[in-house]
């Protein structure tokens, strides 16, 4: 999830790419970088970490008269943040942008390297500027290169592209990542990945479809589809940028749930290859001598870590302790050197955490951080750290963060039984071929937000809340309460469904919402029994199942699969989503919830 920026004009070109991108920052700052060609030569400016880095590199530089140019905020997909790896990529003689994924990169790498190309980076987008290259020396017109370029792509993108060998114009793709092109009364033209990048420059927008590609040059903008020139649809750019920022959606934390597909595509983007896991960020001897995993996070994060330690013990055959890092503390914990301490959290500020994580080294534990954000304290500390490339989660009650967190330990988990030989080759080909689906199981189809819709009118008082799963779906019922008590302030409490009658099955009555989590992979029938029982007192029952449940009050189908983690994660945008709408129903701020702050820095 990455930030582009392009601009065509007379305007201080800097300034604009450099003001476009601080809009586009919530996409990623791991690094970013712009390109200006003016007077047939090429500036380029290139910094990791925020955007304030980038605008210290370029404050003695200044553009006069006509020129473009064309900008990037990253969040790292393929390759480290480092300024090597940070964008634009150039070649010989042109520059280069791009979001996505180039899914054959590795093909067409090959195939450069053994025509001489010379390769800088770790990216897969570097490809792209050497391949349009490549093709400009066959057919030696920049337009008809870049057209063959295109065609040769597989994956998603949104390209923006500039070349001295045309330097009045700007070349643009797009396939499955946002593009924006605009314009202003005078002609002068804007790219960017969303309208926030083009409030207060473009009067008019086209929203680029998937498929389109072509050009730009001063005043003009020519569109094509399969070889096609379409008819420009323009529409008036309003709004503020704060809406913008939104999408179209009504809260960023339901901009967030949405985005849950994208995100999961750039954690996996580069670690899920056909036959293995990998991590460029870990050294292979990195689990040596290591016999036991401990967890350690708060709140969301320790949900996470929850629900993952499942999967290390079943895959990975290590054992796995989760602990609420407030209490680890505290508890004058028992710690061994053949431990692992593995740290999770969104921020990478998290107080508690960060002040285990400092014992776990003064213990001399192996340590690893699980964040969402590079250069943070916890990142700083830890001995190695994986990146969940969520972007900036704006809601407090975080949704996108919980789906990357648990995808990279599902992931971690793998890669571990890789090196322990705990799994089969084709045990592991399937699970790659699960998560590879997974992006797609999180995609949100009106039907079912419609559904939840009117479900939640129904669910607005009453004596609180009870979410029940089994297995790994426990630490999901845990994560499902987590969010509605957030963000409705009604009570609700996550349970392993085995323990209802074991005391809480006491509060059961009409009044007691039983959100049941049923998946047909896991211990259906036990679950099955657990939910009966609480019906039987008359409690509420919302069923959550590929299986049509007779004693509930309420159903929401889901998809049936054979693996556990494709009903998990369906099942988690779907307590998202009821938590949402309770809570627009009650009139609460969704984004900013009493009582929470988004990253928890003090004890």
């Amino acid at each position: 999830m990455c930030g582009i920026v392009g601009y065509i004009g007379r305007e201080d070109i800097k300034e604009i790419l450099l003001d476009g991108l601080r809009e586009l920052e919530y996409r990623g700052y791991d690094s970013a970088g712009v390109a200006i060609l003016e007077d047939e030569e090429i500036q380029s400016f290139k910094a990791i970490g925020k955007l304030k880095n980038l605008e210290e590199k370029t404050k003695n530089f200044s553009t006069n008269g006509f020129g473009l140019g064309i900008g990037h905020t990253r969040w790292a997909t393929h390759g480290k943040p480092t300024e090597l790896n940070a964008h634009p990529h150039l070649g010989e003689f042109s520059y280069v942008v791009h979001n996505g994924i180039i899914e054959n990169y590795q093909e067409l790498k090959k195939k450069l390297i053994q025509k001489g190309y010379n390769f800088l980076s770790q990216t897969d987008t570097e490809v792209i500027v050497h391949l349009f290259e490549e093709n400009y020396k066959q057919e030696n017109e920049t337009f008809k290169a870049f057209e063959k370029t295109v065609e040769m792509l597989a994956g998603a993108y949104a390209i923006l592209l500039i070349t001295k060998a045309d330097p009045n114009t700007i070349y643009f793709a797009k396939n499955g990542s946002p593009m924006i092109v605009g314009n202003d009364e005078k002609g002068d033209i804007y790219f960017g990945s969303s309208d926030a990048a083009l409030i207060g420059k473009a009067s008019e927008v086209i929203y680029l479809s998937d498929g389109d590609y072509g050009y730009t040059k001063e005043g003009e903008i020519k569109i094509f589809n399969d070889k096609t020139e379409k008819a420009l649809q323009k529409k008036p750019l309003i709004g503020d940028k704060i809406s913008a920022q939104k999408d179209g959606y009504r809260f960023f934390m339901e901009k967030e749930i949405y985005e849950q597909s994208e995100v999961l595509g750039d954690t996996i983007m580069g670690r899920v290859l056909d036959e293995k896991i990998k991590f460029d960020e870990l050294d292979e001897n990195f689990f040596e001598g290591i016999n036991q995993i401990q967890f350690c996070a708060c709140g969301t994060s320790y949900n996470s870590a929850l629900a993952c330690s499942y999967l290390f013990e079943r895959q990975a055959k290590i054992k796995s302790f989760v602990e609420i890092a407030s209490e680890f503390r505290y508890k004058e914990p028992l710690l061994s050197k053949d431990t692992l301490f593995v740290v999770i959290s969104q921020s990478g500020e998290t107080a508690d955490t960060l002040e285990a994580l400092k014992m776990a080294k003064k213990a001399g534990l192996k340590t690893l951080a699980i964040c969402n954000v590079d250069n943070s304290s916890i990142v700083r500390i830890s001995d190695y750290t994986l990146l969940t490339r969520a972007g900036i989660e704006k809601g407090v009650a975080s949704t996108k963060a919980f789906a990357t967190q648990v995808m990279v330990m599902w992931m971690l988990a793998l890669y571990l039984a890789q090196i322990r030989n705990t799994m089969s080759a084709e045990e592991l080909k399937a699970e790659i071929s699960t998560i590879r689906h997974i992006p797609k199981t999180v995609i949100v189809e009106d039907s079912l937000h419609e559904k939840i819709k009117r479900l939640s009118k129904r669910y607005l008082h009453g004596h609180g809340f009870f979410f029940i799963g089994r297995d790994l779906f426990y630490p999901l019922a845990l994560e499902g309460a987590l969010k509605l008590k957030e963000i409705s302030y009604l009570h609700a409490e996550g349970y392993p469904a085995g323990e209802m009658k074991h005391g809480p099955i006491a509060l059961a009555d009409s009044e007691l919402f039983t959100i049941a989590l049923m998946p047909k992979s896991v211990h259906y029938d036990k679950i099955k029994s657990n939910v009966e029982e609480l019906s039987a007192r008359d409690a509420t029952i919302l069923a959550i199942s590929p299986l049509e449940f007779d004693l509930a009050d309420d159903f929401i189908k889901t998809n049936y699969s054979d693996h556990p983690m494709s009903e998990f994660f369906e099942m988690m945008v779907i307590t998202q989503l009821l938590a949402l709408e309770i809570s627009v129903r009650l009139g609460n701020d969704v984004d900013m919830p009493r009582n929470l702050a988004k990253s928890v820095t003090v004890e």
